[in-house]
């Protein structure tokens, strides 16, 4: 590790080697040592590092111009992959607006959101609900959604105050209802909060249809997802889906929103879309909420870089090679695999409480106590400390606090589709060993195995 001194500063102090190169689910610092991607970095790289093909792809397009502005002129990249996401997502979504990440994916379904109310004559609507955990982005418009106590408290004076219900964390639950009827519990909570805030001022309702950082993986039941899109046409509430960390196929479809076959009124995507190679996040929505919109003067938002001819070029090639590698179908199958092997963990380790996931984005949860699901004392800092202990044996995993951000401890592994099942025999022994590391150094139980 180099004793430099750095200009640049992020969000700690954590000390960390240089990065060499990538290739596939590894990466290798200055001195050698290899890294399992076990999280595809801030799930991000769904196809693996230096894919040839991508990189071939976007140097033919380096060769012809890596920036045209798009007020002054089309390019074929952003067209085609414009026409190549529509395609890949349900009918129905068939508008599609560019920009360079997941925050400004997450502004601007908002703020087209609220310009096609205007159209609509419905000034008044103005509020968006969105849940408690969560996490949407990190500018203002987006952590005044996010339920993320850390982030947001700090800059709370300075945003309105969106309104939250609670995301659907049926896992914690201890009554006596089925996992179909807490679904349509938390879904009420929706109905409930419309009503309150006055169904004229309520613009849209914005989730995560598998929870990203915030919440680690959480699913809600089937009963739920179905109901939430029943209540938003009740009210012609704007249902708006967060598939910036579950877009392009990491949960085993190109959205998540498939697996329970609703189609959102606008998308917002990144992570993933762009895999990595170049800054790039869309939204893709219904013409019947564009159009209104270019028929009043035009969407009032851009960005310098939205619609970037070598972003797009970049993201074309990913999607093209999630199809001819189906890493998509990879994903679903590695996903069963990867589940299937976590959930042995809870074998070994008490203080495990949850595993959950869909595909390739799982997850699983410290408790104190499985019967009660009461977290781990916040003090012991286990997210933090687990993730360093797995990173000196040469895995890179994902952690937030679970409850809001103030407490719990739940661990993202998201590896990259191209993962094999040998590769997540890999991941699992460095796991293993990390969490035996981390039980001694704080004292908990580790079961003998059968």
């Amino acid at each position: 590790m180099s004793d430099e001194i750095s200009y640049l500063f992020y969000q700690s102090r954590t000390p960390r080697p240089f990065l060499e190169h990538g290739e596939g689910i590894y990466l290798f610092d200055e001195t050698g040592k290899r890294y399992i991607d076990g999280s595809s970095g801030a799930m991000v790289s769904n196809i693996g590092h230096s894919n040839p093909r991508v990189l071939a792809k976007m140097k033919a397009q380096m060769d012809k111009a890596t920036f045209g502005y798009r007020l002054h002129f089309r390019t074929h990249p952003s067209e085609d992959l414009a026409a190549k996401t529509v395609a890949m997502t349900p009918d129905g979504l068939d508008r599609v607006f560019f920009v360079s990440g997941g925050s400004e994916a997450v502004e601007s379904a908002v703020k087209l959101a609220r310009q096609y109310a205007l159209t609509q004559g419905q000034g008044s609507r103005h509020r968006v609900i969105s849940r408690f955990p969560s996490y949407h982005g990190c500018t203002f418009g987006a952590l005044d959604l996010t339920g993320y106590d850390p982030l947001r408290e700090p800059f709370a004076p300075m945003m309105q105050g969106m309104p939250k219900i609670a995301a659907p964390a049926t896992y914690l639950d201890r009554d006596n209802l089925s996992e179909e009827e807490r679904g349509l519990k938390y879904a009420e909570l929706l109905r409930e909060q419309i009503l309150k805030e006055g169904p004229d001022n309520v613009l849209a309702f914005l989730m995560e249809p598998v929870g990203g950082a915030s919440t680690g993986a959480l699913v809600a039941p089937d009963s739920y997802y179905g109901r939430v899109r029943e209540i938003c046409d009740e009210f012609g509430v704007l249902l708006i889906y967060d598939e910036v960390m579950t877009g392009a196929g990491r949960t085993g479809k190109f959205l998540a929103a498939e697996h329970w076959g609703i189609t959102p009124d606008i998308v917002a995507m990144s992570k993933g879309f762009g895999a990595g190679y170049a800054p790039l996040g869309a939204i893709v929505a219904r013409a019947r909420l564009v159009d209104p919109v270019l028929d009043a003067g035009g969407f009032l938002h851009g960005f310098t870089y939205a619609g970037n001819p070598l972003a797009c070029s970049a993201g074309l090639a990913v999607l093209e090679e999630m199809e001819d590698q189906n890493l998509i179908e990879n994903a679903a199958r590695m996903g069963d695999v990867l589940m299937a092997r976590l959930r042995t963990l809870m074998d070994r380790y008490s203080f495990i409480g949850d595993v959950r996931g869909k595909g390739l984005l799982t997850a699983f949860e410290f408790v104190a106590d499985r019967t009660t699901m009461e977290p781990l004392p916040p003090e012991l800092d286990a997210h933090a400390r687990l993730v360093e202990l797995a990173y000196e044996r040469g895995l890179i995993i994902y952690s937030r606090r679970t409850r809001g951000g103030t407490a719990g401890d739940h661990f993202l592994i998201a590896p990259p589709l191209i993962i094999t099942e040998a590769q997540i025999d890999e991941i699992m022994v460095i796991l293993v060993d990390a969490l035996d590391a981390f039980a001694t150094e704080v004292g908990l139980p580790i079961a003998e195995a059968a």
